[in-house]
């Protein structure tokens, strides 16, 4: 079995870590026998359809969100939502989870469109949303990440969190949810980069890529210990520095 897995916007939305996301999905492959090929699509490069079975794409500052907002007005968007809904599974953290939403509204310029997959919009805050977190999922359980963003999301009827906040303020600080899930298409407000400490995460993005190839069963489970041992070590951090509002400072950037 061979994965393609797509990173959008690697070079210009790549912060905070993100690109650990990409490399934990390729190791996880690799141990398991599973050949991959990433693929980097930027801005004013073609989507072709059919040719991913993985999205991953990750944050960025106003300027690069501008940029990738633009690039989406058109075929390339159009593309990338009919590839979600035929259920290519799909990853976006901070900035290329707001954009997958109706809109984005920083705090200079005019509101940049999203692409509407997440029922969901944002808007820049005053202030940001640092530490480390700690979410707990219906569907994966127990999810560690650090979040560094101003930006509040806020989820409407019809959007599907990916978890409730335990430590840490998760979309906008407000109503405790985190992240945003659609279909097998995951966005979330956790770097560090997320996938390397909650590998359950990434299985399943693994496994619904496969899915796609006809692939049914369970995957073959992997020693774990290292991830298991930073994963609680995220715990710990995010109880011990419990964010309070001393923890944010304005800024006008993402």
């Amino acid at each position: 079995m061979r994965l393609t897995i797509c990173w959008l916007y690697a070079r210009t939305m790549n912060i905070y870590g993100d690109r650990g996301n990409v490399l934990a999905l390729v190791e996880r492959c690799r141990r398991r026998g599973i050949e991959t090929e990433v693929v980097e699509i930027g801005v004013g490069e073609p989507l072709e359809p059919g040719r991913c079975d993985l999205f991953f794409w990750g944050g960025g500052q106003d300027r690069e969100q501008i940029a990738a907002a633009e690039d989406l007005q058109g075929t390339k968007g159009e593309v990338l939502r009919a590839e979600i809904e035929r259920g290519v599974p799909l990853l976006a953290v901070c900035g290329g989870y707001q954009l997958l939403g109706r809109f984005y509204r920083p705090h200079e310029g005019p509101e940049l469109p999203g692409l509407g997959v997440f029922d969901a919009w944002t808007v820049a805050g005053s202030r940001r949303m640092i530490g480390n977190v700690v979410v707990d999922s219906p569907d994966f359980g127990e999810l560690v990440g650090f979040e560094n963003h101003s930006g509040r999301t806020f989820l409407g009827p019809g959007a599907r969190p990916l978890g409730t906040v335990r430590i840490g303020y998760g979309n906008n600080g407000k109503d405790r949810t985190e992240g945003c899930r659609y279909r097998n298409a995951i966005g979330t407000y956790l770097h560090g980069p997320v996938l390397p400490k909650n590998p359950q995460l990434a299985d399943h993005l693994i496994a619904c890529a496969l899915a796609l190839h006809g692939w049914v069963g369970s995957l073959e489970p992997l020693d774990d210990a290292l991830a298991r041992v930073a994963h609680e070590e995220a715990v710990e951090r995010a109880r011990v520095e419990r964010p309070t509002l001393r923890r944010f400072w304005p800024l006008t950037r993402r």
